[in-house]
């Protein structure tokens, strides 16, 4: 049913599944750079379309609504919500004989903009493992999210205006979501508020009654959270922000020295992949023969096999490939 030539491809039909080069035919999990190119024909939700087309421009989408199966190229195919960000979407692709499920990016847990994760039984997953080391047990969620207000309200205290750093699509959303879902207003970083319309015109409101988003209009505003791109990206300054407390939300602060190296005043382990725990319940989930292992440490596969599963790397060794 699947092969791997540089990439994650389903044979009968020739689809190849979030690759970065372009293909005559692809899905494509989520609008994430990592994810996707500029196919020929890409497969994917209604609201990744949107996202992917803002992104790459007008390109050719067939849509595939969560949980509505369709036939395509001798297989069918559902998308099944991924919880990763708006129209994030694992792939379910059945023969009549055997099925194989490929989460893409995911998360198990709540999340305030994106459809939940709902992964069904396949004989073969192909999972990303992002967080496959125990060290990245991240904690509560209700935790973290009283630590950002705590934080986001504790710089208002001082004078100081509280600016979030987060990737633009995705996770710069639910955080916003989180800020004013508890009455904190929220200025955007151009580039997340162009996601952000995206967000709107397919009905994800960020904003509540009491408190709102606009985009930053060149100085901040008392009593309000600025969401920027992360301190990695050359375009994240914004002009006039006077003193500030700088915050990133990645499940990498799991790590000793996140601040740090995140050049930050606090890191807050808010993630929008699973953690080493919801890669362990997928597997029990899914319950599958085969376990294939991507974008993740080869360490998981051994903590996967020394747990009964039959699991191997997605990506043959370069050895095998070769000969």
């Amino acid at each position: 049913m699947h092969a791997y030539e540089d990439g994650l491809l389903l044979t009968r039909p020739r689809l190849w599944v979030d690759v970065r080069r372009r293909q005559p035919r692809s899905f494509v999990s989520h609008a994430h750079a990592d994810h996707m190119a500029r196919h020929e024909l890409a497969l994917c939700t209604p609201e990744t379309g949107r996202l992917y087309q803002a992104r790459l421009g007008k390109r050719p989408v067939h849509e595939m609504r969560l949980g509505e199966a369709i036939e395509f190229g001798g297989l069918r195919l559902t998308a099944l919500g991924a919880g990763h960000c708006l129209g994030s979407a694992m792939l379910l692709a059945e023969d009549g004989d055997q099925s194989l499920l490929y989460t893409g990016d995911f998360k198990l847990g709540e999340s305030l903009t994106a459809a939940p994760a709902e992964p069904r039984h396949a004989d073969t997953l192909v999972m990303e493992s992002t967080f496959g080391r125990p060290d990245y047990r991240l904690p509560p969620r209700r935790e973290t999210i009283e630590r950002l207000l705590g934080t986001v309200h504790t710089a208002f205290a001082e004078g100081r205006t509280p600016v979030v750093h987060a990737y633009a699509l995705g996770k710069s959303q639910e955080v916003t979501k989180i800020l004013t879902t508890h009455g904190v207003p929220v200025l955007q970083h151009p580039r997340v508020w162009e996601m952000s319309r995206v967000y709107e015109a397919c009905g994800v409101e960020l904003g509540t009654g009491e408190a709102g988003v606009a985009l930053y209009g060149g100085r901040p505003l008392a009593g309000h959270a600025v969401v920027t791109l992360p301190k990695t990206m050359k375009d994240h300054r914004l002009r006039e922000l006077g003193p500030v407390t700088s915050i990133a939300v990645t499940g990498w602060a799991a790590a000793a020295g996140a601040p740090y190296r995140l050049d930050v005043d606090h890191a807050l382990p808010l993630s929008d992949h699973a953690d080493f725990t919801e890669l362990l319940e997928i597997v029990d989930r899914v319950e599958p023969r085969l376990v294939l292992c991507t974008h993740g440490p080869r360490s998981f596969v051994e903590e996967l096999r020394s747990r009964g599963h039959n699991a191997e790397p997605l990506e043959p060794e370069r050895q095998k490939k070769l000969f």
